[in-house]
């Protein structure tokens, strides 16, 4: 199953999403309307909004309601906000194949059109039927984004990562959204709070998963993906392979040393890499994978078995193979 089956399988729920993204975008600022159309055309699988309404329709007998399209288009809009400002972050030239905005109208158009797609998130979720939860749920998510996004940046300068600060980073930068949009499609159609508390869980779980399986091809994905490897180290950011390595290591303290001096010695990458890989730092992160990924699949048994359940489990299965 590929995420296109999946949006043919939403049907009008993902065409109202859709629209919903185009009329929330539209301006009659031609460059900032071009910019928006141009990330459109190149929004990826759009997970997000599809775990919404995936969440939702399993909560509901396979139904949604317009609080579940809110949600779904608002949630994709305040991805892509974070991506348009990481972008500028990470001085990121490509994103998906394409250049990022900041790369070809440079960082001050990227940071404004950022901040136009979160002002656009934020009228979607004034719209609410549960204003008092939506401000909560995602103001939390936003603190989390943004402190999960300097926690990063401030081990980037120290090398001290550990596997506790590295849970935390990728839970506040990718899990926490995750877990926000499927427990919001719970929500928006009234469901159960044991039902909310199991998607929010299965949300959580997905993202950790998620995020492990993309640092995991960063050392091991080149000849799968297509994509460069070692983005992660150029940047000194020490991720669960690496960490895996690391775990009682001898040349530990030389591996973090020689983390922080990779501005200066971009030779050093490669010397990492290949002590990943000697170490079993791949294989202790796949483990950790696994890990996550089953305790998606298992929250997910407290609800009714239907197709949208099974796509949920798929979603999350899916992440080891792409490994393997």
């Amino acid at each position: 199953m590929q995420a296109e089956d999946v949006r043919i399988y939403l049907g009008r729920d993902w065409t109202e999403v859709i629209g919903l993204l185009d009329d929330a975008l539209r301006s009659d600022v031609e460059l900032l309307n071009d910019i928006n159309g141009g990330i459109l055309a190149n929004a990826g699988k759009m997970l997000r909004p599809m775990l919404t309404l995936l969440s939702a329709r399993a909560c509901n007998g396979g139904k949604t309601v317009h609080e579940s399209v809110r949600y779904a288009a608002a949630g994709e809009i305040l991805h892509n906000a974070t991506l348009l400002h990481d972008d500028v972050a990470d001085s990121a030239a490509t994103r998906r194949g394409t250049p990022t905005v900041a790369s070809r109208w440079g960082d001050t158009p990227a940071v404004l059109v950022g901040d136009f797609w979160l002002a656009r998130a934020v009228s979607l979720l004034m719209d609410s039927n549960n204003l008092k939860w939506t401000i909560v749920a995602f103001g939390r998510t936003l603190t989390n984004l943004a402190e999960g996004e300097m926690l990063q940046q401030q081990k980037a300068f120290s090398a001290d990562t550990t596997v506790d600060d590295y849970l935390r980073i990728i839970y506040c930068k990718t899990a926490s959204l995750f877990e926000t949009v499927c427990q919001s499609g719970a929500r928006s159609v009234g469901a159960d709070e044991a039902w909310i508390d199991a998607l929010s869980r299965y949300g959580k779980a997905l993202g950790m998963a998620f995020q492990i399986r993309d640092d995991i091809l960063d050392y091991d994905g080149g000849d799968r993906t297509g994509k460069p490897t070692g983005a992660d180290l150029r940047e000194r950011k020490i991720t669960l392979p690496l960490l895996g390595a690391l775990c009682g290591s001898p040349r530990e303290e030389e591996i973090r040393s020689m983390i922080r001096g990779i501005p200066a010695h971009p030779e050093y990458t490669a010397a990492i890499n290949a002590f990943v890989h000697a170490n079993g730092g791949v294989d202790y992160a796949s483990k950790r994978l696994a890990d996550f990924v089953r305790e998606a699949v298992e929250t997910l048994f407290v609800l009714p078995a239907s197709r949208d359940r099974e796509i949920l489990e798929y979603l999350a299965n899916q992440l080891t193979d792409k490994v393997k």
